[in-house]
């Protein structure tokens, strides 16, 4: 078992792009689902994520221009688009993806980051000033994670204070666009907020170098961003990738607004 992990390491490190992505699948004793997409550092501990029947990414202003029909011919079934930060930032490419996404029938959610130097009331106010109510679209995401992007305040708060501020947005989220919304978080902040929390939400959630049960312990989950490496028709440059933890009758459920229940 130890030489089969040592020689799909190594090839993985040497593999053209698309060609690693489907050895990653071969790896995990899986099928890669779309071997049109690739990785440019692809990690074997996260092979498993490519064998997944629906697979997305999340993209912002960093991807530039988008060829959404492209990246749709590529299998691509979901985004996420990054609509607002903060309480006064939108992200420049906010519209364009989400009318782009719209035309090419992918699956599309807005996300807001949290930046917790900023009343969470201002965040709330600018989410909704920003992000349209569409029926179409996916549940809202509220990306929350530590970020240093404020000098003059701690990036960091007690998990009381988090959690009322996780809340209090999370309401607001769901009253404006009629859907409750999916939590994305990372390790780290897991483990220091979310731990035990908002068992009732969808969780989207990052692991860019082990499965998800190994990173977040006792969390059922939906969706997994499993590298920001990602390569994909119609994008140029990096993007990250996710898949979702289910068949194609429960993401047919879920797109269609019902939660079913998460795996780990």
């Amino acid at each position: 078992m130890k030489a089969f992990f040592v020689k799909c390491r190594t090839a993985l490190r040497i593999g053209a792009v698309v060609a690693v992505a489907g050895l990653a699948a071969s790896c995990s004793q899986g099928t890669n689902q779309y071997p049109a997409k690739g990785d440019a550092r692809p990690h074997p501990g996260v092979a498993r994520a490519l064998t997944l029947p629906i697979q997305g990414i999340d993209v912002s202003k960093w991807q530039a221009n988008i060829d959404w029909a492209a990246v749709r011919a590529a299998g691509t079934r979901f985004a996420f688009i990054k609509a607002t930060e903060g309480g006064d930032h939108l992200d420049e490419r906010f519209h364009a993806n989400w009318n782009g996404a719209r035309a090419a029938g992918v699956a599309r959610g807005a996300y807001h980051f949290v930046t917790w130097c900023r009343p969470i009331q201002d965040q709330a106010q600018w989410f909704t000033q920003n992000v349209p109510r569409d029926a179409s679209a996916l549940p809202p995401v509220l990306d929350v994670e530590w970020n240093s992007h404020s000098k003059t305040c701690p990036h960091r708060q007690p998990k009381a204070q988090a959690m009322a501020n996780i809340r209090y947005m999370l309401q607001v989220m769901e009253q404006h666009t009629g859907k409750r919304p999916i939590i994305y978080t990372d390790i780290p902040f897991h483990e220091d907020v979310l731990e035990g929390e908002l068992t009732d939400y969808a969780f989207w959630i990052r692991s860019t170098a082990a499965e998800p049960a190994t990173r977040y312990r006792s969390r059922n989950w939906h969706f997994w961003q499993f590298t920001t490496t990602g390569r994909v028709p119609g994008i140029s440059g990096a993007v990250d990738r996710n898949s979702f933890h289910g068949s194609e009758s429960d993401w047919d459920r879920f797109a269609a607004g019902y939660l079913t229940g998460g795996s780990r």
